[in-house]
Formats: C-alpha cells, sequence, structure tokens
C-alpha cells in the first residue's frame, strides 16, 4: 500500500500541472487510505504538499509567461479571506445536524454534498462550448473580480477542498482566460492559499513528520514538471473539456458516496 501511496504522490502533482487542480481531492484520501493517517493529519499535510508542489509549478508556469500576475493578485487575497470567513466564522457556527424537515443532513454530509454539486456545476460549465478564448487579460472590473473570487473563496472553504476545481472554472469562465494561462494562474492562488493555511497551523505547534511530508512533496513535484509539459503538447480545446469530465466523474462518486447508505 505504501509503495502505491508513493506513486499516487506523483499523481498530486500530475494533476497539477495538467489540469491546474486536483491535488487536495487526491493528496487527502492518499494519505488516509495509502498511508494510514488520521483525517486531520492527511488535511494538513496536504497542504503543506499541495502548496509546495503548486509554487514549484507556478514558477515554472511564470517564466513559460503562462501567468496572468493581475489575475492571480486580483483572485488570490479576496478568495482567501473567503476562506478564513467561512472557516473561521460561518463553520463553526453550524450544529453537527441539520434539520430540513424532509430530511437530516449531518454537518459532514452537507459539506461533501454541497462540494460535489460545486463540481458537477463547475464541470458544466468547462464541458459546454462557450465564447471563444480572448487576449490574457481581466474582462471585469477589479471590484466585480474581487467579488468573485471572495464567493470561490467562501465555498472553498465551506467544502474543505477543491481550490483548483473552483479556481480554474472561475478564471476561464469570469475572467475568460485561455485555459493553459488559467492553469499556471490557478497554481499560484492554490500556492498562496494552501502555504498560508498551513503555516497558521504549523504556527500554533502541530506536531509534523517534515522527512515524510518532504518525500510526498518530491515525487509531486517531479509529477507536476510531466503534467505541465503534457499540457503544452494539448490544446486549449482539448484540454478545457478534459478537465471539465475529470471534475464531472470525481463530483458524481462523491455525491452517490454520501447517500450510498
Amino acid at each position: 500500500m505504501e509503495l502505491l501511496g508513493y506513486f499516487g504522490a506523483t499523481l498530486i502533482g500530475v494533476s497539477l500541472g495538467f489540469l491546474g487542480g486536483g491535488g487536495s481531492i487526491l493528496a487527502v484520501p492518499l494519505l488516509v487510505y495509502m498511508f494510514k493517517l488520521p483525517a486531520a493529519t492527511a488535511t494538513l499535510y496536504s497542504l503543506f504538499i499541495v502548496g509546495l508542489t503548486s509554487l514549484v509549478g507556478f514558477v515554472r508556469a511564470a517564466r513559460l509567461k503562462q501567468v496572468s500576475f493581475a489575475a492571480m493578485m486580483s483572485f488570490a487575497i479576496p478568495s482567501l479571506a473567503g476562506v478564513l470567513l467561512v472557516r473561521r466564522v460561518f463553520l463553526p457556527l453550524m450544529p453537527g445536524l441539520l434539520d430540513f424537515g424532509f430530511m437530516t443532513l449531518s454537518k459532514d454530509t452537507l459539506i461533501m454534498t454541497a462540494f460535489a454539486l460545486v463540481m458537477l456545476l463547475a464541470s458544466i460549465a468547462m464541458i459546454r462550448p462557450g465564447k471563444k478564448d480572448v487576449e490574457q487579460k481581466l474582462q471585469d472590473p477589479w471590484w466585480l473580480s474581487a467579488l468573485k473570487a471572495l464567493g470561490v473563496g467562501a465555498v472553498t472553504g465551506f467544502v474543505g477542498a477543491g481550490g483548483g476545481f473552483l479556481i480554474v472554472p472561475a478564471l476561464v469562465v469570469m475572467s475568460r482566460l485561455p485555459m493553459k494561462i488559467a492553469v499556471g494562474t490557478s497554481l499560484g492562488v492554490i500556492a498562496f492559499n494552501s502555504l498560508f493555511g498551513f503555516l497558521s497551523d504549523a504556527i500554533s505547534g502541530v506536531a509534523m513528520d517534515f522527512v515524510f511530508v518532504l518525500k510526498i512533496s518530491v515525487l509531486a513535484i517531479a509529477g507536476i514538471i510531466v503534467g505541465l509539459k503534457w499540457g503544452q503538447n494539448t490544446s486549449d480545446a482539448k484540454l478545457k473539456p478534459l478537465f471539465g469530465y475529470f471534475v464531472l466523474i470525481v463530483g458524481a462518486l462523491i455525491f452517490l458516496s454520501q447517500f450510498s447508505y
């Protein structure tokens, strides 16, 4: 299982490099099921692994001039504010069980169901034919882009993962960036949010096995280099729907798993 886990670590990077997302949704299950880590520990380790790997991918994408720094800055700070607002204020106030009259859901089930529904909506936006991509620039006023980023950050904070799954469609659909530039820009936002989230926990004195985390990170970094190279050889017309179908499948599996019992 550990050998499969180390192989799976490279897939974290491949997903991030090729699709601009998928790191968190692969890293957490891998750490829990392959390496038998507690979920809370896996989440913390995932922030470091995904954040460091995304940072390496972002630097490489920036060198290839496949990053919109205007989009990244207008997205990263408001989205982080949305994440912190939901994680620090909204979620702690939610009860463990929520009664909707016709059904009662646990807090965890509601979060994962919302996660799956958001992924399904994002996949539809990526799969369906849309307007032709325009040049690398923001089409919305800065305040509207910031408001959208705050909303995406709030959703990301609520579901606790899937930053890239939400960021890439937002950059493509809302900011109208070409897919390859959206991927590079997404890596910068993911690195910013993940490493900030990790540091906020690390400074509180949480114990970590840094040797293990660095091993996984090195393999993930190797994977992101491969993923970025694959992405260079794939056209936006193919990459965009491929991302959408990948998100659709994962979202459907998560949704069905919540009601399989």
